[in-house]
């Protein structure tokens, strides 16, 4: 048997993350070892060139229910792809290189950008992100801690 080069990182089924890069310091993500790319809830995205190459621009909220605190992004464009949705959907989307810190490690991965306004969480941490160590257990949660109390109660409405 061959020992992975990464060290293994228990997870929960859902998780608090930071988005260190973008300045988002509290996101509940779900873990979804049925996606194989991240996703994160983005809206008023628009495309544009910096230098002749692909940029994209776009709103992050990272509260549920509320446009609260919304962060503005400018990246890179990485990738196009056809991603399938759980319903069977094909929808073409953008793809961004994102730092993630999830369960007190950092992990550079591939993130689509949706619209999870409908969803229950407003970001999907995909297989491609978890490749990188993480074993996830579906019977727990928030291993990595939980946010302040305060960041609990703007995801919930509350503050």
């Amino acid at each position: 048997m061959s020992r992975s080069p990464h060290s293994n990182t228990l997870t929960g089924w859902r998780e608090w993350v930071t988005l260190p890069d973008l300045g988002v310091d509290w996101i509940k993500a779900k873990i979804d070892t049925g996606a194989r790319t991240s996703s994160l809830h983005a809206f008023d995205v628009t495309e544009f060139e910096r230098e002749g190459e692909a940029w994209v621009r776009f709103r992050v909220n990272p509260w549920q229910d509320t446009h609260e605190d919304a962060v503005v992004v400018e990246t890179p464009v990485h990738d196009r792809r056809a991603v399938r949705s759980s319903s069977g959907h094909a929808q073409e989307r953008l793809v961004v290189k994102l730092l993630i810190r999830l369960v007190d490690r950092e992990v550079f991965a591939e993130v689509t950008l949706s619209n999870r306004d409908e969803m229950g969480f407003r970001m999907l941490i995909g297989r491609e992100a978890l490749r990188h160590g993480y074993i996830v257990d579906p019977a727990r949660s928030f291993l990595g801690g939980r946010a302040p109390r305060e960041a609990r109660r703007r995801n919930r409405g509350r503050a």
